[in-house]
Formats: C-alpha cells, structure tokens, sequence
C-alpha cells in the first residue's frame, strides 16, 4: 500500500491546513504546464492521488486503519460493507434496482447571524449602515467548479460515473444487493484531477467583505434583519445563504425606550414647578417647546404626541414622555430663608401638614348596602 504521507512529505499527524499546503507546494511544482515530462507527470499524479485520500476525513481515517481507498474495487464482505437496517430496505423494496444517481457538488451555502450595535436616534428614524464580514465567497480563479483553469473533472473509474456502486452479500437473508455511495468520488461521480489552487477544490475562499443595507425605522434591541443571499456561499460554489443581522440598541444617557415611546426626565427649581414655565427640551427631532402649568408636582409627566420611535410595523410614531422631578433647595442664604417662611406665613403653612387620610376607592354597590345597614 502506497505511502501517501511520505507522498506528501507530512507527518502522520499532520493537520488539514498542513496538508494543504504540503500539496499546493508541489502540485506548483510539478504540474505538467509549469514540468513538462512523463517523471513529474508521474509524480504530480501521485501526489493528487494522495491529496485525493489525505484531504477528506472518511478517507484518511480508512487508510489510517490500513484500507486503502483506490485498492479496493468496492466490494466487500458483510462486516465491511457495514451492512444497516437502510440497506436491507433497499433490498426488500427495490431500493438498489432504483440508482439516486450522482449528487451534485454544488450545495447551497449556510446562513450566517451577526450583531451589530444601532444608537437610538438611528433606531427611532432608520439609516444606512455598513457591515464588515468574513465569509465564504465564490472563488474567482475557478469560477466556484473547483478545477484549475483549464481542466475539468474526470469521470470516476470506480463507479463509472454513477456516484454509487452496488455490492452483494451474502447472509442470513440470502443475497443482499446494497448501493452506497461511491468511496472513490464521494457520490460525484466524478474526481477533480487537477484542484484549483486557490481554493483546493472546494469552489469558495473565505475572504473580508463590506456590504451597505438599510436599517428600517423602529428596530429594537432583538429584531432580525434578513439580508437575502449575503450568507455563505456553499461548497462547489453553491448558491449563498441569507445573512442575519441582530441589532443591539445602545442605551442614550438623556432617553429611554419603551415599546415605542421615548421617556426622560427633567429638574425644575421649586418656584419654576410653583409659578410655571417655558422651556426647550432637545429632542432627535429638534429644540421642542415645553409649557410647565403653573403648580406642576413631583412625578408629573408631560406628554409630546408623535415624538417617540417609529411603529416598525405600522405608521406613525410613538410619544415622548417626559417626567418631572422638582428640586428642593438644600443651602438658602438668610435672605431667601426669610422670604420663604413669609410665604409660608402667607399660605397658612407654618406647621407641617398633618397625617393625610388614605384615598377610599369606591366601595361598590354592596358596600354602600352594608354601610346603610351600619348607619341605621
């Protein structure tokens, strides 16, 4: 059996990404268009046959345990067939007269999810972003068919081309005529003789690429853009998946969201809340007017119809909301203390106020009954 790491020149625990390499090195070498002449066609063959058996795990892993996958002609007997439930139901209802056939090795790509962090203020009216990604793109050299420019692929020997390759067994149900994929090509059909090598084969580089979508207005921390067709291109430059971009809204240091109304809050100066008051609150819409009434109280709110986040699904806006706290003065000078307790003479306030009675809900028509029943 063929040595295919010395083939290689790797160590028997090589990696992928070492194998890789190992035969990008020498198939540049000694590929006939760059060294014409039967020896390195011989050698370049020998190593495509042991990149071929070193580069896909089933294969390495059969030879590892000492198979060697262009050896056999794909028969075997029943414990290396791995016979399975699958292949007695092919048996029994005419799976193995039917061939599935060669599968194609172009396969549609996966999808891929990112996050990307929105301020508010694009949130409440949308915008135009930009993403940076690292993905599965087509590859350029190839055209995503996976061959060097110039070839194609060959025809598989093993299973003529059919992608599976029939065995019979024998065993206690008699003779068992199963069909597997072909070990050989993988199902294909057919090899690549000569892999691109930029892309060893597979169709598709990963590379670093910017895209620019719109960010509809009313997204909110959680909501999922589907970007149709930006995902990852699939193996034999396959049709790409669709990309995912979760947002994430950064918190503002003036305005909170809930659902769709914006809330914030603002201080007023006791006598400001007492005798109200103009005043310009900026807003993501602008400087906006906001009338204080006169005798406003702590927690008070004021409501700006049609200032808040855009309905994502739906027109029109939310609210702002804007709650008011009223500051109480700690440090007065002797004057203003003064002024202050002729107020409160003014108002009847000397004393504090005393123990407020609980506001009574009503009662209900059975609890006006029972207290007429009390009074009389």
């Amino acid at each position: 059996m063929s040595d295919y790491y010395a083939d290689l020149g790797v160590s028997r625990d090589a990696s992928p990404e070492e194998i890789k390499r190992a035969y990008r090195r020498l198939a540049r070498t000694l590929h006939p268009d760059v060294n014409p002449g039967k020896e390195a066609e011989e050698r370049f063959k020998t190593v495509s046959r042991a990149y071929e058996v070193l580069s896909d795990a089933d294969k390495r892993r059969s030879y590892d345990l000492g198979v060697d996958p262009f050896a056999s002609g794909g028969a075997g007997g029943f414990a290396g067939a791995g016979f399975s439930f699958s292949d007695v139901m092919d048996a029994f209802f005419g799976g193995a007269a039917a061939p599935r056939g060669p599968r194609s090795r172009s396969v549609r790509g996966q999808d891929a999810l990112v996050r990307m962090e929105l301020d508010l203020r694009d949130a409440v009216f949308g915008a135009e972003e930009e993403l940076t990604l690292d993905t599965a793109v087509r590859c350029t050299s190839c055209a995503g068919q996976g061959c060097q420019p110039g070839t194609g692929f060959s025809t598989c020997a093993l299973c003529g081309g059919r992608g599976e390759v029939q065995t019979v067994q024998r065993s206690f149900l008699g003779q068992v005529m199963t069909t597997r994929p072909c070990s050989n090509c993988q199902g294909y059909g057919s090899v690549i003789t000569h892999p691109c090598f930029e892309c060893s084969g597979e169709g598709r580089v990963r590379t670093r690429r910017s895209i620019t979508f719109k960010v509809p207005a009313g997204v909110d921390t959680g909501t999922r853009i589907q970007l149709t067709g930006e995902g990852e291109v699939g193996p034999g430059g396959g049709a790409p998946g669709d990309l995912y971009v979760e947002v994430v809204v950064a918190g503002h240091p003036v305005y909170t969201r809930r659902g769709d109304d914006l809330h914030c809050r603002i201080e007023l100066p006791m006598t400001a809340a007492a005798l109200g008051s103009t005043l310009d609150l900026e807003t993501f819409d602008g400087p906006q007017p906001v009338e204080v009434r006169s005798g406003t109280q702590p927690g008070d709110t004021l409501t700006l119809r049609g200032l808040g986040t855009a309905h994502l699904r739906g027109t029109g806006r939310g609210d702002l909301i804007v709650h008011i706290a009223v500051q109480t003065p700690t440090r007065l000078s002797e004057e203003q203390a003064d002024l202050l307790r002729r107020l409160a003479v003014l108002r009847g306030e000397e004393r504090p106020a005393g123990p407020v009675a609980p506001v009574e809900h009503d009662k209900g028509f059975l609890g006006k009954l029972r207290d007429a029943f009390k009074g009389a």
